[in-house]
C-alpha cells in the first residue's frame, strides 16, 4: 500500500500527507537528496506496514511519522536520523531486511536501523530480555548516538500512546521508562523529555497521586500567574532600560518532581515552595553571555533577598549533559520563596534540545567538552564484555542520575566525579593502573586513606604502591560506574587464575575415580553443587569451600556422572519440585489469588511494604523463597517490574474469610502532653485493633511515631488513620514502608 492506492478523498490519506509534508518542514538544513531519501523512507514503511492497525485502531504508520517528528522538532536532529525514524519498526515488524535497507538508503541506516531492532526473546531465563534490549541498544553508542536517541523519541511516542495498552503492560512500560529512559534522556541533557517521561510514566504507575497532584495544581494556576506578573514587573522594567534583549518564562515543577520533593523532604504539597521557576533568557553573544547572567543577577538580586545556600552556578562549571545557567532562589515581599533561572539563549538550547543543540554550538576546542568526556566513559563501560544485561544496566545507571562534584589534579586539571566519591573513584578517572595500584591519596595536602569521601573543590596528588591490587572491599567504597567496571575485571581475571588451580584439582580427581572430564560432567557437576557456571565452580573447588571427594558419592555410568539414588530427591536437579515456583507458575497467564492455594507453591507478603487485602499489588517469584507480593506502589515496584519482569505475575486478594495482616503507620507532629495516650486509647478500645508494636522520637518539639498494627484491609486501615488524623496536634499520617528484603 503507498499514498496513491489510497481514496484520494479520504480523511486518512488527508491527515498523512498534511503530517508528513509538515514532517518535511520541520527538517532543519535539509537538501533535495535528502528530501528524496526522506520521502522514500516514508512510502517503504508505509508498504511494509501495509493495513497494520495500534492497539488505538489507527493505523501502524503513525506511529514512525511521530517517532520521526519527535526526532525533527524535539530533538533536532538530522535527515539521515529522520529517515531510520520513519523505517525503525521494518525490520523487526515486517518483511523488510538489513540488506533491503542497505541497498536503498546505504550502510549507515543499516547500522542504525540494526541498532534499534530487537533480539530474539531465546537467551538465558534468568535475564531480563528488555535489559538485554537495553544494553544493546546502548552498545551503539560505540557507533552513533542517533541509535539511542531515536529509540528514546520511540519512547516517548509509545509513552504518549499507552492508554491503549491493557493494564498489566502499562504497568510493564512504565516502570521501565522511569527506571532507565528517563535517566537516560537526563544524562543526554533532554531535559524536557526526561521530564515528560517521568511525569507519563507516575500517571500509570502512581496513579492516584498524579491525579491529585494534578488536579492541585491546576486550582492554583491563576493565583499563581497573578503572583508571577507582580513579582516579575520590576525586573523587566530595568532590564529594558539597560537595553536588554530577553525573554521570561515560567516553568512549572513536573508533578513527578513534586512528588518526589515531597517524599524526600517529607513535606505536603502547600510546603513545596518551587513548584515554579521564573527562567530569564538573554540573547547574548557567546563572548558575553557569562557576564549578562550575573548582571541580571545582580538586578534580581537588587530587588529580591537571595538564599546565600541556594545559588548554582552551572556557567562556570556546566554539568556533565553540557547543562548551563545561573540558579538562585529569593524571598518575595509575599514571604515566599521564588527560584529565578538565568541563562543564554544558546544554554536555553542546550538546556531543553540536549546532544543535538551541544554539538550545533560546539566550537574548535583543545580539549573536549565534559560531555564529550562522559561519553568517552560510557564507550570505556561498554569495553567490559563478559557482564550479564542486568550487570550492565546497574553499572550503567549508576553514571545517569547522580549529582556531580568538581575536583582537581597536582597541576589544576578539573575532573568531574559523581557525588560520593572517594579516592579510589578519582584515580581509576585518571587511568586503570593508577587505580589498581592506588593506595591512598594527599588530598589538600593531608594523606588520606582510600576511603576518604572527596568534597567539591579538593585537590589530590594520588600515591601508588606497585605491590597494591585491587580486593573485594574495595567495591564497598567507590560510586563511579568506571571504577566499579574495572576493580571487577581485574578481580575476575584473578578469579580466573584461581579457577585454573581448581580446573587442575578436578582433573587429577576424575582421573582417579576413572572419570571423563567432558562438557556433560562439568554441566553435571554446576547442577548438583547449584553453581551457575564452570569457572565459578572450580573458584570454589581452588579455595576449599566444595569437597571434591563427594564426588565418590555419585554413581558412574560408562564413564558419566549421575546421582545416586539416595542423593536423588531433594536436590537441585530435581526440577519438578513444587518448591521451585518458576516451574510451577506461567507468568503470562497465571494469576496467584491471595488466602488460596496456589499450585503448591508458597506465598509470603513482602515486608518492604506490608500489603493488606484492598492494595492493588502484584507477585514476585525468588529465588529461593516462593512468590512474594507486594503492593503496585511498593518502594521497590519500579525496580522489580522493569529488571526482572519476567519473574513478576498477576496478583488478586480472595478475601472470603477475614484474616488480620500487619500494617505500619507514620505519625507526624507537634508534641503535645498525653498525645501517645490518646493515640494507644484510639487503637485499644475505639477501633479494637492489635497493636504490634510503637515508636515514638521528639525533637525541638516535633514528634514522630511508628505504629505496627494488625488489620483487616485497607478499609480498616484508612478508617484507623482517619481517625489519628483528628487529633489535634496531629499534622500528617501516611503508610509507612521500608526498602528492606525485596527478593
Amino acid at each position: 500500500m503507498n499514498l496513491k492506492e489510497l481514496d484520494p478523498l479520504s480523511q486518512e490519506r488527508k491527515e498523512l500527507v498534511s503530517s508528513f509534508k509538515s514532517l518535511l518542514r520541520a527538517v532543519k538544513d535539509r537538501s533535495k537528496e535528502d528530501s528524496k531519501l526522506i520521502r522514500k523512507a516514508f512510502e517503504l514503511a508505509l508498504e511494509a506496514h501495509k493495513d497494520d492497525r495500534r492497539k488505538s485502531g489507527e493505523l501502524y504508520i503513525w506511529h514512525p511519522i511521530s517517532v520521526a517528528r519527535i526526532c525533527a522538532v524535539e530533538m533536532n536532529l538530522d535527515s539521515t536520523a529522520i529517515v531510520c525514524a520513519l523505517l525503525h519498526d521494518t525490520v523487526e515488524d515486517t518483511y523488510i531486511t538489513l540488506q533491503d535497507i542497505e541497498d536503498t538508503f546505504g550502510e549507515k541506516v543499516r547500522l542504525i536501523i540494526d541498532g534499534l531492532t530487537k533480539i530474539p526473546e531465546v537467551f538465558d531465563e534468568n535475564a531480563s530480555v528488555q535489559a538485554e534490549n537495553f544494553r544493546k541498544m546502548i552498545l551503539t553508542i560505540s557507533n552513533d548516538f542517533r541509535v539511542v536517541l531515536i529509540k528514546l523519541a520511540d519512547r516517548l511516542h509509545n509513552m504518549r500512546t499507552l492508554s491503549a495498552m491493557a493494564v498489566d503492560k502499562q504497568l510493564k512500560i512504565a516502570s521501565e521508562t522511569r527506571f532507565l529512559y528517563a535517566p537516560l534522556a537526563h544524562r543526554f541533557g533532554f531535559y524536557t523529555i526526561k521530564t515528560e517521561l517521568e511525569d507519563l510514566a507516575m500517571r500509570y504507575c502512581d496513579s492516584e497521586i498524579y491525579n491529585d497532584l494534578e488536579s492541585r495544581l491546576k486550582s492554583t494556576q491563576d493565583v499563581r500567574m497573578r503572583f508571577i506578573r507582580r513579582f516579575i514587573a520590576p525586573i523587566k522594567e530595568v532590564l529594558l532600560q539597560q537595553g536588554y534583549q530577553f525573554e521570561v518564562k515560567i516553568r512549572t515543577k513536573s508533578i513527578s518532581s513534586i512528588w518526589r520533593k515531597m517524599q524526600t523532604k517529607d513535606v505536603p504539597f502547600e510546603e513545596v515552595f518551587d513548584v515554579f521557576a521564573i527562567r530569564i533568557i538573554v540573547n547574548s553573544t557567546p563572548e558575553n553571555e557569562k557576564a549578562d547572567c550575573w548582571k541580571i543577577y545582580s538586578v534580581v538580586t537588587d530587588f529580591y533577598q537571595p538564599s546565600p545556600d541556594r545559588l548554582r552556578d552551572w556557567i562556570s562549571t556546566p554539568r556533565a549533559n553540557g547543562y548551563e545557567s545561573l540558579q538562585t532562589t529569593v524571598m518575595s515581599p509575599q514571604g515566599r520563596w521564588v527560584e529565578v533561572q538565568i541563562r543564554s539563549k544558546r544554554m536555553d538550547e542546550v538546556a531543553e534540545k540536549g546532544l543535538a543543540a551541544h554539538y550545533k554550538y560546539k566550537e574548535d576546542k583543545k580539549e573536549d567538552s565534559k560531555f564529550d568526556r562522559w561519553i568517552a566513559e560510557i564507550r570505556d563501560l561498554l569495553d567490559n564484555a563478559e557482564s550479564n544485561a542486568i550487570d550492565f544496566i546497574n553499572e550503567f545507571k549508576l553514571n545517569l542520575f547522580r549529582d556531580e562534584i568538581y575536583v582537581f589534579t597536582p597541576k589544576g586539571e578539573l575532573r568531574v566525579l559523581p557525588v560520593g566519591s572517594t579516592i579510589l573513584d578519582f584515580a581509576y578517572d585518571i587511568h586503570t593502573d593508577i587505580g589498581d595500584k592506588c593506595i591512598g591519596a594527599k588530598v589538600n595536602n593531608r594523606l588520606m586513606p582510600l576511603s576518604y569521601e572527596l568534597q567539591n573543590g579538593d585537590q589530590l596528588e594520588i600515591i601508588t604502591s606497585s605491590k597494591q591490587k585491587p580486593n573485594e572491599e574495595w567495591l564497598k567504597f567507590v560510586v563511579s560506574a568506571r571504577a566499579r567496571q574495572k576493580i571487577k575485571a581485574s578481580l575476575n581475571e584473578e578469579r580466573k587464575v584461581i579457577a585454573q588451580d581448581g580446573k587442575e584439582i578436578v582433573e587429577r580427581k576424575f582421573k582417579q575415580f576413572n572419570l571423563k572430564m567432558n562438557a556433560e560432567n562439568i554441566t553435571f557437576l554446576e547442577k548438583y553443587f547449584g553453581i551457575g557456571s564452570a569457572t565459578e565452580l572450580y573458584f570454589r573447588i581452588a579455595k576449599g569451600k566444595i569437597d571434591v571427594n563427594k564426588i565418590r558419592e555419585i554413581e558412574d555410568k560408562n564413564g558419566l556422572l549421575v546421582l545416586a539414588p539416595k542423593e536423588r530427591q531433594g536436590t537441585k536437579l530435581d526440577r519438578k519440585s513444587k518448591s521451585d515456583p518458576q516451574s510451577a507458575v506461567d507468568p503470562k497467564n497465571d494469576v496467584i489469588y491471595i488466602g488460596e492455594d496456589f499450585k503448591g507453591v508458597d506465598y509470603q507478603l513482602a515486608k518492604c511494604c506490608n500489603p493488606i487485602p484492598g492494595d492493588s499489588v502484584f507477585g514476585f517469584i525468588t529465588i529461593n523463597q516462593g512468590v512474594k507480593i507486594h503492593r503496585s506502589d511498593c518502594p521497590n515496584a519500579v525496580h522489580l517490574q522493569s529488571k526482572y519482569v519476567y519473574r513478576c505475575i498477576k496478583a488478586l486478594w480472595k478475601s472470603e474469610i477475614l484474616q488480620e495482616r500487619l500494617a505500619a503507620i507514620r505519625i507526624v507532629g507537634i508534641d503535645q502532653l498525653g498525645l501517645v495516650n490518646r493515640l494507644t486509647e484510639i487503637i485499644s478500645r475505639e477501633n479494637k485493633v492489635n497493636m504490634k508494636s510503637i515508636h515514638f522520637e521528639t525533637n525541638d518539639g516535633i514528634f514522630e511515631g511508628h505504629i505496627r498494627v494488625m488489620v483487616y484491609d485497607t478499609e480498616h486501615l484508612e478508617r484507623l488513620m482517619g481517625k489519628f488524623q483528628e487529633i489535634d496536634g496531629v499534622q500528617r499520617v501516611s503508610r509507612w514502608d521500608t526498602e528492606e528484603d525485596i527478593v
